[in-house]
């Protein structure tokens, strides 16, 4: 019988050695980079689209879904706007580039807007925008994604968790779906036989339910509201980057060639507006005031987007990365290929 290393999967750097040499030896150039983002959202707590997603990238390099070297071409630039053509790349180094093109143009002509082109699943899209921030610019990013939400009062998924992300100075970082929770938490339900949450899916009526076995489709997040959300963002990403909307788009792990995934990345340089100096003290204010507001309950401080996250950050750095059973049995084998 197999043991499998529980311990061992506790330390985030022996995480990151193993995952990178699995996605080097199946010949990702970009393996550090990679893993870097997967493991800083999983220490972040968004465990769905961290670490978690090493098996099903390997999956799709080992298919060809996505392409271990692609060719990440320039196909239009008219300065402040490019489009990136990413050649099937896994979505974390199409993600990459695109930050890094859309701050370069940012700081040349005030904003950098980048469309993504024939991409694949990015993990989170907070990753990109914190980036775009640590550079002193406003970041905003979304990526189209396949359908798993239904429209309010309908029964069939039409969007994808469609997320949205904005970061600005080294505190704010809001990054949230268009959906309740993400398709990975039902499933994740599933597997440990826990009930979901009233309003996080429907069955195939269209009627909410707790039992993740009969949901078929997200809840758009506040009802009419969410599906006007998602809906942007198919519009920024699908419509006006191109590629198939989310319910043409096949799911990850079902793919037998690329996913054509469509990201959009936005920088600002608040230079160009009002300037970074009123910017960082009125930011600052805003912070102050948020937290400074007179909590309800004594217990739980009035926070900011980014605070549960960092909070998470400090808990795992200090006690321990946590994961998933299968991650940990995926990452006991990968250990014992590349010890």
């Amino acid at each position: 019988m197999t043991t499998v290393d529980t311990h061992r999967w506790t330390s985030p750097a022996e995480v990151s050695r193993v995952a990178t040499a699995a996605l080097a030896a199946a010949g990702v150039a970009e393996a550090e980079q990679v893993v870097e983002v997967l493991v800083e959202t999983s220490l972040l707590g968004v465990h769905t689209h961290g670490i978690r997603l090493l098996g099903p990238y390997l999956e799709e390099l080992r298919r060809g879904v996505a392409e271990a070297e692609p060719e990440l071409v320039v196909r239009k630039d008219t300065g402040p706007v490019v489009q990136l053509d990413a050649g099937d790349a896994l979505g974390v180094v199409a993600g990459l580039r695109g930050v890094e093109l859309a701050v370069d143009r940012a700081r040349r002509f005030g904003v950098g807007v980048v469309g993504v082109q024939r991409s694949n699943h990015f993990g989170a899209a907070g990753c990109y925008a914190r980036r775009i921030a640590e550079a002193g610019l406003l970041g905003f990013v979304t990526t189209s994604a396949a359908s798993r939400v239904a429209p309010y009062g309908g029964t069939e998924p039409l969007f994808g968790t469609n997320p949205v992300a904005v970061a600005y100075g080294p505190e704010f970082c809001l990054d949230m779906a268009t959906s309740q929770v993400c398709f990975g938490e039902i499933k994740e339900r599933g597997r440990t036989g826990t009930a979901l949450e009233p309003g996080w899916a429907v069955d195939a009526n269209g009627r909410g339910t707790t039992d993740p076995e009969q949901a078929t489709s997200l809840s758009p997040l506040g009802g009419y509201k969410g599906q006007g959300l998602a809906m942007m963002v198919t519009v920024l990403t699908a419509v006006l980057v191109g590629g198939p909307l989310d319910f043409e788009m096949p799911h990850i792990g079902t793919a037998v060639e690329g996913r054509n995934v469509a990201h959009l990345l936005l920088a600002l340089d608040p230079e160009a507006l009002g300037g970074a100096e009123q910017a960082t003290a009125a930011l600052d204010r805003l912070i102050s005031a948020v937290r400074g507001n007179q909590a309800a309950d004594p217990a739980s401080p009035v926070l900011i987007p980014g605070d549960p996250q960092r909070a998470h950050r400090e808990r795992q750095l200090r006690e321990g990365i946590e994961l998933d059973s299968a991650t940990i049995a995926l990452l006991d084998r990968l250990g014992g290929e590349h010890p």
